[in-house]
């Protein structure tokens, strides 16, 4: 697709996800980067994402937000890049691609922020409890090499990043499976690029 590729981002945000999704396509991209409080709440923005947060990205006509549904839509955008598997192979894809767009960020910032679901609501908080996402999240990344078999996928960048930030951050269980696993897919070279683009981008430190 030669349709030009915009990214919306800032270094310190979910946009790393993204960074690095776009870096395993291979496909040229202009980055645009944005403030907190400022340029991310201009007009100029809010016209791409009402909701005024980053990451998102604009390919053509086409505007995207949420980061599951970007690393979603760049893997069948370029699927020259084998970044999701065939239609009819796509269940663990699918499944836990939003597994951790749903239950696991629930999970993770009700956790930050002191709260417990009590245990007479966890049927109505729909991720049941801490527990339950951590044990469930551990079974999707101890059965295979990769979420959906042997082949890496967009699913890995989302479902991963999510795991290197909550081991980074202390936000997820410190579990032996969840430590190999980052291990094994962050060892890549366009994670490397992107990690180096995004910390490049840092804003710097006054002496």
């Amino acid at each position: 697709m030669t349709q030009s590729l915009v990214f919306y981002t800032n270094p310190m945000s979910r946009g790393r996800i993204i960074r690095w999704m776009l870096e395993e396509t291979g496909a040229s991209y202009h980055t645009e980067l944005l403030e907190y409080g400022t340029t991310m709440k201009a007009p100029e923005y809010l016209a791409i994402n009402p909701m005024g947060k980053v990451p998102a990205i604009k390919h053509g006509d086409t505007v995207i937000t949420e980061c599951a549904a970007i690393c979603a839509y760049l893997a069948d955008a370029f699927p020259q890049a084998g970044l999701a598997p065939p239609l009819d192979q796509r269940g663990d894809y699918y499944r836990w691609l939003f597994f951790a767009a749903g239950p696991v960020e629930a999970a993770i910032t009700n956790k930050s922020l002191g709260f417990e679901v009590p245990a007479d609501k966890q049927m109505m908080a729909g991720y049941g409890n801490f527990k339950f996402v951590m044990d469930t999240l551990e079974y999707a990344v101890n059965r295979n090499d990769y979420i959906t078999g042997q082949q890496f996928s967009a699913a890995d960048i989302y479902v991963g990043s999510h795991i290197g930030w909550g081991l980074q951050f202390g936000t997820i269980d410190e579990r032996p499976g969840f430590a190999e696993y980052w291990a094994r897919i962050s060892d890549r070279n366009a994670h490397r690029r992107a990690t180096e683009l995004d910390d490049a981008s840092m804003p710097k430190q006054a002496d």
